[in-house]
């Protein structure tokens, strides 16, 4: 009996009445005003985007299987004869890109040991730390070929007049005339150009490590050393990502220094990627081969750059 008035309530609160009111679904109405401010404010941008780097890209695209010579108006289709010319015969492309990645290598270790020396260095309480942070940027602002003339002239005239009052052989090497010491000379003058920007970067990422995690690793009797190397550093590793980044994308695309500095000499042992590209699509005028080459240059930086912020980013997270 009990069972059957159970049953009976179950079923009644189950029933569905038919004179419930159902509101209908109401459209979401599109929402212009929104539509138009987010059009007004990424429309121009992303306008000049397109026009300026997405249709010059996609058109370098198509130039790199033509003949083009990059002055009249026939273009011969050739198809990957350019990318196998590179891969094949073009010697002195496959030099200037030995080069480059050595360069690249040195200038990358170099210019990050150094920014985040001076970066440690400029973040402890010395008096004159904002003017010596000033100092150590200002190489920074200053354009690529007229810094690479001024180191030019400090090679060649400085160091050889400092060599002859002091005798010292350092200063007497030909420091632009030979092929190694040329390679280290643009080495020098780009990590100093570029350290400050890396310090910047590398004080900012320090002043954000909690002092209290510091002073408490003190206590404990950690060392100088390994405060540096098991709080600081993993704390700051997002700081590392974004140097490296820069240095191996900057080191990569050298030009101006470059060329203001050696010209790629001496006999084009110092001779970049970048110069070895203009050189053949302005003064060669062969702009298919020399578009391939830079195709073929963006997509071996992007995989490196790729790479090497996957690598960093992998380290931040297991850090």
């Amino acid at each position: 009996m009990n069972t059957n008035t159970e049953v009976e309530r179950i079923s009644k609160s189950n029933t569905v009445h038919t004179d419930v009111f159902v509101e209908p679904i109401r459209k979401r109405k599109v929402n212009w005003r929104g539509i138009l401010s987010y059009t007004g404010f990424v429309g121009p941008a992303l306008f000049f985007f397109v026009l300026i780097q997405i249709i010059p890209f996609a058109m370098g695209l198509y130039y790199s299987f033509t003949s083009w010579n990059g002055v009249s108006s026939a273009v011969e289709w050739v198809g990957l004869e350019n990318y196998k010319k590179i891969f094949t015969s073009d010697v002195q492309f496959r030099d200037s890109f030995i080069f480059t990645t050595k360069f690249t290598i040195a200038a990358v270790i170099i210019s990050n040991m150094l920014g985040f020396g001076l970066a440690l260095l400029l973040n402890t309480a010395l008096k004159s730390r904002n003017i010596l942070r000033t100092v150590f940027f200002v190489p920074n602002v200053i354009g690529g070929l007229l810094l690479g003339f001024i180191w030019q002239f400090i090679f060649v005239k400085g160091f050889a007049s400092i060599g002859n009052l002091t005798g010292m052989a350092f200063f007497q090497k030909p420091w632009l005339g030979d092929e190694t010491t040329a390679f280290w000379g643009i080495v020098i003058v780009f990590a100093w150009q570029i350290s400050g920007y890396m310090m910047v970067i590398y004080i900012a990422a320090l002043q954000g490590v909690d002092n209290s995690l510091l002073e408490a690793a003190r206590i404990d009797g950690a060392s100088n050393w390994t405060l540096l190397t098991k709080i600081i550093i993993p704390l700051i590793l997002p700081a590392f990502t974004i140097c490296f980044f820069l240095t191996i994308s900057m080191a990569f695309k050298i030009f101006d220094l470059n060329i203001s500095l050696t010209g790629g000499g001496p006999f084009n042992s110092t001779q970049s990627v970048a110069i070895n590209i203009y050189q053949e699509a302005f003064q060669n005028n062969r702009y298919g081969l020399g578009t391939a080459k830079s195709i073929l240059f963006f997509i071996i930086v992007a995989i490196v750059t790729t790479i090497q912020v996957w690598t960093t980013k992998k380290r931040e997270v297991e850090a």
